[in-house]
């Protein structure tokens, strides 16, 4: 055995020793049969042109394409990719060992860690509408020994193989929508893990197939690259200041010149008064306040900052790659950063605009409501856009192309 394949080995080791740990800090217990397969799985010759160091760091992606500066193929964080599949053997009853498996978006790491887990009673198909990613993959996965796996180039927007059922299809891209041929090819009782974006903030969902309609098992905070193809949705951003965008992705019309100055107002700051302790999901709190004031305000958006404009007190956001906000008879609203007192902190918003005091005071209202009602995880329901709303469970409706999205929420 060469130096560089125990530095390899003992790498990947205390890679995955830090992912238990993250786990662990999160309330997540990792199961075993995906510990073992990251153990297995050579991460470093799915990144070719990279440290093997970097190829083992937890918490980075590695990325494998790009497209002037827009990153459109990597592969995936570690620390995703074993919650992603955790959230796949959860789903399904037993496990994956014999199971059969699509994965939507390719690159070879993620299919040989699900090769890994199905068995060899199992079988594992892996499509991506790049075909420089595709032959990327297959020379990989033949490099580390998992040939077996089938690797196609298609837009996956159309059935693969259209006579075909799968136990679990996985999505690495990140999805606006569910189209129809992902719900046709699961068996029934199946799973669909996927980054869906609603109100512009993308959760990994667990969706398990009952009947016509996906119901949600478990979500999880992430961000991928977007899908191509005939699924693509562009996002769209608007200007609010130097280095203060707003995101829009659920078709608002937003006039550039209606925002341009709303900064320069001055800040209003309200406080929701809680002391929350470190593990409060703030991710689902997120999901609320879009489901909430969608219906409140004329328009739900997502604020995104470039840390220039953090550091020079333009804006205040919880997190800078994407918080809730709002724009409502010309006031501009957002989840501010926390607060913190010892080992709790509180939850606050920040405005600007003419009614800024009522909107922030409207915003962290709803953000007590959350905690009184005990702080209620989202459920996602997707049915065919058909649908008539009397059929819809209870909850905010976002209508997409091929489906209706129904977030509702049950106390933890």
């Amino acid at each position: 055995m060469g130096v560089d394949t125990v530095s390899s080995e003992s790498l990947r080791g205390a890679m995955v020793d830090q992912l238990v740990a993250d786990h662990e800090a999160k309330g997540l217990t990792m199961r075993p049969e995906v510990e073992a397969a990251l153990r297995a799985v050579p991460r470093e010759l799915y990144t070719p042109g990279v440290s093997a160091e970097e190829a083992y760091r937890s918490d980075i992606a590695v990325v494998t394409k790009r497209r002037g500066d827009e990153s459109v193929s990597s592969v995936s964080a570690p620390w995703l990719i074993a919650e992603m599949l955790g959230q796949a053997v959860d789903a399904l009853d037993g496990g994956l060992r014999g199971r059969h498996v699509l994965e939507i978006g390719s690159g070879g790491y993620n299919a040989s860690l699900l090769r890994e887990l199905v068995s060899p009673s199992g079988s594992v198909t892996t499509v991506d509408i790049d075909p420089e990613v595709t032959e990327r993959a297959v020379a990989c996965l033949a490099a580390a020994g998992y040939g077996d796996v089938t690797v196609v180039c298609a837009d996956a927007e159309q059935p693969i193989t259209p006579s075909r059922r799968f136990d679990l299809i996985i999505v690495t891209a990140g999805a606006w929508d569910i189209p129809p041929a992902w719900m046709a090819q699961l068996v029934d009782g199946g799973v669909l893990v996927v980054p869906v974006r609603t109100f512009g903030m993308t959760r990994s969902w667990a969706l398990r197939r009952v009947g016509d309609r996906l119901v949600s098992d478990s979500h999880r905070l992430c961000g991928f690259v977007a899908m191509q193809g005939a699924g693509a949705h562009e996002l769209r951003y608007v200007d609010v200041a130097e280095g203060v965008h707003l995101r829009l992705d659920e078709g608002q019309q937003v006039d550039p010149g209606s925002v341009g100055g709303l900064l320069s107002q001055p800040r209003e700051q309200a406080w929701a008064g809680l002391s929350l302790p470190p593990r409060t999901v703030l991710a689902d709190l997120d999901l609320w306040l879009a489901a909430r004031l969608a219906g409140e305000v004329d328009h739900f958006v997502v604020l995104s900052a470039q840390q220039e404009a953090v550091d020079a007190d333009l804006v205040a956001p919880a997190w800078r790659f994407g918080t809730p906000a709002a724009l409502h008879q010309g006031t501009f609203v957002y989840r501010s950063a926390l607060r913190w007192t010892g080992d709790t902190f509180d939850v606050g918003a920040c405005a600007h605009g003419p009614q800024a005091s009522a909107a922030a005071r409207r915003m962290v209202a709803q953000m007590r409501a959350w905690v009184d009602g005990d702080e209620p995880a989202p459920v996602l329901h997707v049915v065919p856009s058909g649908t008539p709303d009397g059929d819809l469970p209870a909850g905010t409706v976002l209508d997409k192309r091929h489906s209706r999205l129904v977030l509702t929420f049950t106390p933890a």
